[in-house]
């Protein structure tokens, strides 16, 4: 419906029908075969190899072998890329609606009268067509200017031999830079894929270390937790001690304070007798619960922990210098710790 509107609406269709029939390689109408991509695009069946050998240049088949594959490439006029099988484009489907038109096109064009005006006309002779191409000036011309004009002394060659020529070379060029924007497409592509496995490489990377560095972690966290109880026992021990001396000193204490008392009490007896009775045994008490004090004492720097020290700057600096190595330089650093092993046991054997 969208077709057929528009050729309505136009005021001349043929021209409009002819824009709809131009390869957009060669910039001419479609020369037969015509063949229609998968995006429903068309295309000289020899501008489409053309490109498709450019994409594609160590593809070469109709008998020329080296076609283990298909290839690719992408369509000129919306990019979508285009998989061909073993046979090229060869093996794409001819569009024979396009053929079919082309021929009543041709045809009703061949049957109608040169309108007037759809010619250019020469500026300096207005009644003669450019018909003439002046190579010296590399302009269109007509026959007056060269017989009688300002292209008299030039070399000049026919309309349509020139005019062929150059859309020629502007289909190669087209064709060309169809073929360079492939290969750099091509080119984006691998850096892309590059950018993403570049991604999930570091990715991973960056996972295993993390797990190793974990796994140093527990590792510390077990140690430190390990040394941690072992003071915390020794701590225990140690304030077990000192509270049970503690409590010894304490109940020597109490017994003591309990006979000065009863032995204030006998000096306040009046009577000798009284006083005779129990002297002696209270005498006989001080005296053993005086030699009672030598109760047992902590030893100078008991409380010190000074022992639980820990020279951890080797390890610090080990920690200080890892870093990303080879193998080798991994391998050449366990050499280096068994031949430092070896000698330090060969030297405590030579002492003894």
């Amino acid at each position: 419906m969208d077709y057929k509107s528009g050729l309505i609406q136009d005021g001349n269709p043929m021209e409009n029908l002819e824009k709809q029939l131009i390869c957009p390689i060669c910039l001419e109408m479609f020369t037969k075969p015509v063949v229609i991509l998968p995006c429903q695009h068309n295309l000289c069946r020899k501008c489409a190899n053309d490109i498709f050998q450019a994409a594609n240049p160590y593809w070469t088949n109709r008998s020329g072998s080296v076609s283990m594959s298909g290839g690719r490439f992408r369509c000129p006029s919306c990019r979508h890329e285009v998989i061909m099988d073993r046979h090229g484009v060869y093996g794409l489907q001819r569009n024979l609606l396009v053929e079919n038109i082309i021929d009543i096109y041709k045809q009703e064009c061949s049957s109608r009268p040169l309108q007037k005006g759809s010619h250019p006309m020469c500026k300096e002779h207005e009644d003669e067509k450019i018909n003439i191409y002046c190579l010296t000036c590399e302009v269109p011309t007509c026959s007056m200017c060269k017989v009688f004009g300002a292209h008299q002394a030039c070399e000049v060659a026919p309309l349509q031999s020139v005019f062929q020529g150059q859309k020629t070379e502007l289909s190669n060029c087209i064709s060309m830079l169809v073929a360079g924007n492939d290969r750099v497409q091509t080119i984006i592509t691998q850096l892309e894929d590059s950018c993403r496995v570049t991604k999930e490489n570091s990715h991973q990377v960056k996972e295993e270390l993390s797990q190793k560095f974990d796994v140093l972690y527990a590792i510390l966290d077990e140690k430190k937790s390990e040394l941690l109880q072992q003071v915390t026992r020794e701590q225990e021990e140690k304030l077990s001690f000192i509270e049970s001396l503690i409590q010894q000193y304490r109940e020597q204490l109490d017994k003591s304070t309990k006979l000065v008392e009863t032995a204030i009490q006998s000096l306040d007896e009046p009577g000798g007798a009284i006083f005779l009775l129990s002297a002696k045994q209270l005498i006989k008490s001080i005296v053993e619960a005086s030699k009672g004090c030598q109760l047992g004492k902590t030893e100078r720097g008991f409380e010190n922990m000074d022992y639980f020290t820990l020279d951890l700057e080797h390890i610090a600096d080990a920690l200080r210098a890892i870093d990303f190595g080879t193998d080798e330089e991994e391998e050449e650093y366990i050499e280096e710790e068994g031949h430092e092993e070896e000698e330090s046991t060969e030297g405590k054997e030579g002492h003894q």
